[in-house]
């Protein structure tokens, strides 16, 4: 695909609307919404924490979002993404966006759990775009590589919480 194709605004609006679609489904602990914001093979690879978790298929893809909905650490938190481009065409996409994840108990202010960014590859099935990748970064590493002394990623320590035992898959 070139530098000039650009996907028309009905299927940027349609991704936008999936990239809305993840962050409520997985803010309100809706298993299925989540799930089917994917495609059947589709990744989801973390790579925030000391070692990147990657998520394969629906199987792992749900056993992520079950894993958030049934932690007592998560509920209250609300993913808020911004700035999103798209390239690509009428079928298939790159897009990134800035992500920030806020923790809403108690009273404001509200403490910043993450600040970071998206990449995904999206494609458009039967009419509709799914996720087939997706990357969720923290806001170092490769983006920042242009300021100096910048450009290595530096790993958060895994908070006992966030610790997701696996059933079906390996790393």
């Amino acid at each position: 695909m070139s530098k000039d194709e650009k996907p028309g605004i009905e299927d940027r609006v349609a991704i936008q609307d999936l990239i809305a679609k993840y962050c409520w489904a997985l803010d309100t602990g809706d298993v299925e919404s989540f799930v089917s914001c994917f495609t059947p093979d589709a990744m989801i690879v973390e790579e925030v924490f000391e070692d990147p978790d990657v998520w394969k298929g629906h199987g792992g893809i749900r056993e992520l979002i079950e894993h958030y909905a049934n932690s007592a650490g998560f509920p209250g938190r609300q993913h808020h993404v911004t700035q999103t481009q798209v390239t690509g065409d009428a079928e298939r996409c790159q897009a990134r966006s800035f992500a920030f994840v806020t923790e809403c108990r108690g009273e404001p202010p509200y403490t910043i759990r993450f600040t970071g960014y998206y990449e995904d590859s999206v494609v458009k099935v039967d009419g509709e775009w799914l996720f087939r990748e997706r990357f969720i970064r923290l806001w170092d590493g490769p983006v920042l590589a242009r300021f100096p002394g910048r450009g290595e990623r530096i790993a958060r320590k895994r908070p006992p919480e966030l610790i997701i035992k696996r059933k079906s898959q390996g790393a």
